[in-house]
């Protein structure tokens, strides 16, 4: 599976990314996960199965749904409590149950 974590310029987020990429079991370290910033998505999104938006710009939610959901990937805004803690397992356990359920 690959994740895409968006947000303002994509560094703070790539903190995050590090966490998430620690997280992974031994039969999932062949996943990609990267963040990029949100204005960039149409860049990326071909590459990536889910779409996570930092609580920063949760705000273009509406927006990110509206232009990619036609995708069918799913996409939401992580957790701000997780994101702020830099709680990757969570976050990583966050996109799997979106990637199962969508």
């Amino acid at each position: 599976m690959n994740i895409i974590l968006v947000c303002a310029g994509g560094m703070s987020t790539s903190i995050l990314v590090t966490k998430m990429k620690k997280a992974l079991a031994p039969d999932q370290l062949d996943w990609k996960i990267e963040a990029h910033p949100v204005g960039e998505l149409s860049e990326y999104i071909n590459e990536f199965d889910v779409v996570l938006l930092g609580p920063q710009v949760s705000h273009k939610l509406k927006g990110v749904e509206k232009e990619f959901g036609e995708t069918g990937k799913p996409i939401a805004v992580i957790n701000s409590l997780d994101y702020g803690m830099g709680n990757g397992d969570k976050v990583l356990r966050f996109a799997i149950d979106l990637q199962n359920n969508k």
